[in-house]
């Protein structure tokens, strides 16, 4: 793959995306790690440790879901894990941590404004769009994994069909921005863009 370029990985769980990322920088040692997860809780602790596991120790990991530019030094390659999980950090830092949803007719769920949806997918499309623009103007190399999350069932839930739909409306934008676009299914990498 041709260097100083941004690119974009997307796939279902456990669809080989993540691995294929990685093996684009295998031979690099100058490589940052751009960590989304937030360990919270025993299964997101083995998730993490087992990324960690598969990676060289030489590449420099930081962690964050905000001012995700502050990770570019003088390294010339980015990879940014993932774009999906990032999205539900800054979706619940908006809406639960900050209180701003209202109540939905149905006891004990909660509705997010449309308002409030717009406001936390440009958030997050700022967030990695600056991301982007600061590795292209350094002219390094960025690999960005996400999830589709439209390939299954209509969710139940309505926060579950709002992190779906932005989710989408996001992976739309940074495709688009993109210079490279994968689907990555069984382990099988496909080139859309």
């Amino acid at each position: 793959m041709v260097n100083k370029m941004i690119k974009m990985v997307v796939g279902g769980a456990r669809s080989g995306k993540s691995s294929f990322a990685e093996k684009q920088f295998h031979n690099k040692n100058d490589v940052v790690y751009i960590a989304t997860a937030r360990v919270e809780d025993d299964e997101m602790k083995d998730r993490v440790g087992h990324h960690r596991e598969n990676r060289p120790d030489c590449w420099r990991t930081f962690e964050g879901n905000y001012n995700l530019a502050e990770a570019v030094e003088d390294e010339k390659h980015y990879l940014l894990d993932c774009l999906t999980v990032l999205t539900s950090n800054i979706m619940f830092d908006m809406t639960y941590k900050a209180k701003r949803t209202v109540p939905d007719a149905f006891e004990g769920d909660e509705k997010i404004s449309s308002e409030l949806q717009k406001e936390v997918e440009d958030k997050i499309f700022k967030e990695v769009l600056l991301l982007m623009e600061t590795v292209e103007e350094k002219g390094y190399t960025l690999i960005m994994v996400t999830n589709e999350v439209g390939y299954s069932l209509v969710p139940e839930h309505h926060i579950s069909r709002v992190f779906r739909d932005i989710q989408g409306r996001l992976n739309q934008r940074v495709a688009e921005k993109s210079d490279e676009v994968y689907l990555v299914s069984c382990g099988i990498p496909v080139r859309l863009k």
